[in-house]
Order: C-alpha cells, then sequence, then structure tokens
C-alpha cells in the first residue's frame, strides 16, 4: 500500500521556521516525484513546491522562493521542506503528494498527483 505521512507541523512565529517532512512507503523504486500543497482555511489548495524523483530539479512557488527548500533523500524515502522567514499567510495544512515520474522535472498542479497524505498543520502565534 503506497503511503505518504507527513510530519514536522506545529506552532511557529512569525520569522520562524519549520522543518516538514514526508515519509513515503509501498512505492516501488525511487522513481516518484514529490509536491508540496498547503490549504488554508477558506483557500483554494495551492502548490507550494515540488522536487523530481532524483532530486535533481526543484520548483517553487513565488511566494515562498527564497524563504523555502525543497529536499528529499531517496534513502530514506523522506522528502523535507525547509521553512525559514515564516510569515502568517504560510499558515495552513501542508500536504505532500506524489507521482509516478521517473524524469528529472516535477510539477505543482494537484490534479497531477494521485497519492496524497493526510497532512500536517502548522498555525501561526504572535
Amino acid at each position: 500500500q503506497r503511503q505518504l505521512v507527513e510530519s514536522g507541523g506545529g506552532l511557529v512565529q512569525p520569522g520562524g521556521s519549520l522543518r516538514l517532512s514526508c515519509g513515503a512507503s509501498g512505492f516501488t523504486g525511487d522513481n516518484y516525484a514529490i509536491g508540496w500543497f498547503r490549504q488554508a482555511p477558506g483557500k483554494e489548495r495551492e502548490g507550494v513546491s515540488c522536487i523530481s524523483s532524483s532530486g535533481s530539479t526543484t520548483d517553487y512557488a513565488d511566494s515562498v522562493k527564497g524563504r523555502f527548500t525543497i529536499s528529499r533523500d531517496n534513502a530514506k524515502n523522506t522528502v523535507y521542506l525547509q521553512m525559514n522567514r515564516l510569515k502568517p499567510e504560510d499558515t495552513g495544512v501542508y500536504y505532500c503528494a506524489a507521482q509516478y515520474n521517473a524524469q528529472h522535472v516535477c510539477v505543482m498542479g494537484a490534479y497531477r498527483y494521485p497519492y496524497w497524505g493526510q497532512g500536517t498543520q502548522v498555525t501561526f502565534s504572535s
């Protein structure tokens, strides 16, 4: 059974940092790309970042460029999203999603991802 489990969410302050993890299991080989998405209450789900199966290609939403970094450790079957200089607008539930893609490309459209985790909440305080 293919599963994705997000972790690392929690309560943060504006300007703080948080690292999210996405653990993958049940995927055959390492030929899957990972996307990170987030959804705030009353808002549409938006793509945050993605990384190709090999990790050679990444992409970011304009709103997080320069602040977020996506990476993966295929030996650990884990993808990370390092979030720095967090802003209130970064609040929401963060999901990781996977698609089989052996090419060194990635996409950020949610409809392209058939496998999803349950999400991890990022909440802000001041």
